[in-house]
């Protein structure tokens, strides 16, 4: 038969260091009494930039289809413009089209490194809300421990009155 761990044995092996009965009864009691979830979207955006706002509002605009489709039309206006409705001598980027090319070049260099800060803040987001989970899931599986002990000496002590019981009624 699979043998239970105890609370306190749970705790050092989740957290891998030797602790004194004290510690270990300080970290218990902070576990089990206390709320240890918090709200890592509230948090965040308490710590949020104006930088971050903005590039995050950046990422979303330019990640979004009515953005795709309006530059795929500006594009489109861009070709049109130079090739069919400006006559040859009053184009303003004639083909090859440099003039777009180089517009192109400059927006894609600055809204790489625009989406890369939405992404790194959004994965440090990520992490906390992982080890928000991790806490909270200790604290659930130790609770779980706690009861399941208390469950175990509630039947031993009902089986102990029943024994009795039955020892007198012989």
């Amino acid at each position: 038969m699979e043998t239970r761990r105890t609370k306190k044995e749970i705790v050092k092996m989740l957290l891998n260091s030797d602790l004194g009965e004290k510690d270990e009864e300080e970290l218990l009691d902070l576990l089990v009494d206390q709320p240890i979830s918090i709200d890592v979207d509230k948090q965040e955006a308490n710590n949020m930039t104006l930088g971050d706002h903005l590039a995050d509002k950046i990422s979303e605009i330019t990640g979004s289809w009515p953005f795709i489709f309006l530059f795929i039309f500006f594009l489109g206006f861009w070709i049109f413009l130079n090739v069919v409705l400006l006559k040859e001598g009053k184009q303003i980027d004639p083909y090859p089209f440099i003039l777009l090319n180089l517009l192109l070049s400059c927006i894609a260099a600055l809204q790489a490194p625009i989406i890369m800060m939405s992404q790194n803040r959004q994965a440090a987001k990520d992490s906390l809300r992982n080890q928000n989970d991790y806490r909270t899931d200790l604290k659930s599986e130790l609770i779980l421990e706690e009861l399941h002990d208390k469950m175990e000496q509630i039947l031993k002590n009902q089986n102990k009155i029943l024994k009795k019981l039955k020892d007198e009624e012989k």
